[in-house]
């Protein structure tokens, strides 16, 4: 899964599924733009008080069984990203790729499975043409369960 992040710096996130994505996981462009687009700051005397929240989305990205090869299957996905990622209205954004696994396996195994996995979609992008400068990437291993109830559960990957 990828989860995006925007904020007055806007991050990306991702996380891998190992299952197949279901229609309902695939955003269009229009979804991503609407979902990437920085929310706009209310009006404020003072920047002291100025929080601006980063907006999330998350997209499924598959992976191979305890690989960082992303799949065929979620290229699409991939490419509607880097497009958006290039629009106009985006080139000032930062994006930061974030890789998750499930419990499965120690905390180092999963902890730099998903720092390759991060890296394999920020490789993947700028070969799509996003600026490398603007992504980052970082492993989560399983410490941010996206389904805390089953640690294991592919949900998580």
């Amino acid at each position: 899964m990828l989860r995006l992040v925007v904020g007055i710096l806007l991050v990306a996130a991702s996380t891998a599924f190992a299952q197949v994505p279901s229609a309902q996981q695939e955003l269009s462009v229009e979804d991503l733009v609407r979902a990437l687009t920085p929310p706009q700051a209310s009006s404020t005397r003072s920047l002291r008080n100025l929080k601006v929240e980063p907006a999330k989305v998350d997209l499924v990205i598959n992976f191979d069984f305890n690989s960082a090869r992303i799949l065929e299957s979620s290229r699409p996905q991939l490419e509607r990203l880097a497009t958006v990622m290039k629009l106009e209205q985006m080139r000032t954004l930062r994006f930061q790729v974030e890789g998750h696994t499930d419990a499965k396996g120690t905390a180092q195994y999963n902890q730099t499975l998903s720092e390759k996995r991060a890296a394999a979609v920020v490789n993947f992008l700028t070969q799509e043409g996003v600026a490398g400068v603007r992504l980052d990437s970082v492993g989560r291993g399983f410490n941010e369960l996206l389904n805390k109830d089953d640690p294991t559960a592919a949900a998580n990957r």
